[in-house]
């Protein structure tokens, strides 16, 4: 990840990272252009998925399975067979 300075746009180096929870950290930057010295803290936070997570699909799938009555069950593993 590039950071920039905030002041005179030269690249930045994060010094530490605060992280905050998996959406948000706080990087404690500093400018790389000496006659700058600007140092700063920037936010990282996450937006929104592109693309779910294949983890997160088949722990869905897992989930679903084991809520559902057992013949409902029985009935799907039928139905995978199929695409063996």
């Amino acid at each position: 990840m590039r950071v920039l300075c905030t002041s005179c746009g030269t690249k930045a180096i994060i010094g530490k990272t605060d992280r905050l929870s998996l959406a948000h950290a706080n990087l404690y930057c500093s400018c790389t252009d000496p006659e700058c010295g600007h140092t700063f803290v920037a936010n990282v936070s996450f937006s929104h998925t592109l693309s779910p997570s294949a983890r997160s699909s088949s722990q869905l799938v897992t989930q679903l399975a084991r809520a559902m009555a057992p013949e409902q069950r029985k009935a799907l593993q039928k139905e995978l067979m199929l695409f063996d």
